[in-house]
């Protein structure tokens, strides 16, 4: 060969191991970046349409337990104060259990509800056989103690798992429930074919219902699992460049839109767990407009984590009535 010819062959050559090697390239997940004017629209994850199929698997079983056990699972929802979006979660949850043939009971307190009032509403209902799986709802107006409300809740009926004998179970990946939330998410994951063996998760948020949770159970050596986690907070040091390293982004932090387009890897997947009330109506700590352009999975808020919460819900309360009846 010429020499000019081997000195181009020798360009090519370096340019293609360049663009082999460019470390802003996704790590196998199938997905590559925007290429010039090309634009990458992420797929919509529905999950209001995960959690009808996953409700509808849920009433069969049901329906299955009543007729082998005559026991019809139910669970118990208590509201304390007139917050409308907590009333508006425990009608949802309401509805849900109707639809699915469970049972439900629901105990309104008023805003001054004192802590002997409430603790007195739980331990009744600890002892009510009848009922199945306890739901404090939260947040509870200032002057209650949620951790010790929560702490009051038999194991075996918290439902939301927020009990620490229930976490600390969680932690030793022998879960007698999975949080809802994070069950959801992982859910969410596992149904729609995304790999988490071997991602790197990102959960931006540290919250005990919702970012801790969620990264010990993407973190254990299970199906759906199997991830190396990096959680985030405020204190988190070049949070956007944290961000752009996930495979999987999971945002959990109550700031409306806050995750942008320039925090986000093309064709990542991207969860949205929050929901934020505004003049412009419901939105999500992600910026949806801009990141969809971005990434290559989406949740939409509303209609994304929000109903399999509900549905990973009843889920519980299913197990909570097969192991309070020794089934």
């Amino acid at each position: 060969m010429d020499g000019g010819g081997g000195f181009a062959l020798r360009w090519a050559l370096l340019g293609c191991v360049r663009l082999c090697y460019n470390p802003g390239f996704p790590r196998n997940r199938g997905v590559f970046p925007p290429h010039g004017d090309s634009i990458v629209t992420a797929k919509i994850l529905d999950g209001k349409a995960l959690s009808q199929q996953i409700r509808a698997e849920l009433a069969e079983e049901i329906a299955d337990f009543i007729q082998d056990s005559s026991v019809v699972p139910c669970l118990a929802a208590v509201l304390v104060g007139d917050d409308p979006a907590s009333q508006v979660y425990v009608r949802n949850k309401q509805k849900a259990c109707d639809q699915t043939g469970m049972e439900s009971k629901f105990q309104r307190l008023p805003e001054d509800t004192s802590m002997e009032e409430l603790l007195t509403v739980v331990n009744r209902l600890n002892k009510d056989a009848s009922v199945h799986g306890i739901l404090v709802q939260s947040p509870l107006p200032g002057g209650l103690d949620e951790p010790r409300i929560f702490q009051a809740v038999n194991p075996i009926k918290d439902v939301d798992a927020f009990h620490p004998e229930n976490v600390g179970l969680l932690v030793q990946n022998r879960p007698r429930f999975l949080p809802c939330t994070p069950q959801g998410v992982q859910q969410l994951l596992l149904r729609s074919g995304v790999e988490t063996a071997g991602a790197h998760v990102v959960v931006v948020g540290r919250s005990d219902i919702v970012g801790k949770p969620t990264a010990i159970i993407l973190m254990q050596r299970a199906a759906g699992a199997d991830a190396t986690v990096t959680v985030c907070h405020s204190r988190t040091r070049n949070l956007p460049d944290v961000c752009r390293s996930a495979d999987i982004l999971i945002v959990a932090i109550g700031r409306p839109r806050f995750v942008t387009a320039d925090m986000v890897r093309p064709g990542a997947t991207v969860i949205d767990v929050g929901i934020n009330r505004t003049d412009e109506g419901l939105v999500g700590d992600v910026d949806f407009e801009s990141v969809k352009e971005v990434a290559g999975l989406l949740t939409p808020v509303p209609g994304g984590v929000g109903p399999l919460t509900i549905a990973m819900l009843l889920k519980n309360t299913l197990h909570a009535a097969r192991l309070q009846i020794g089934t």
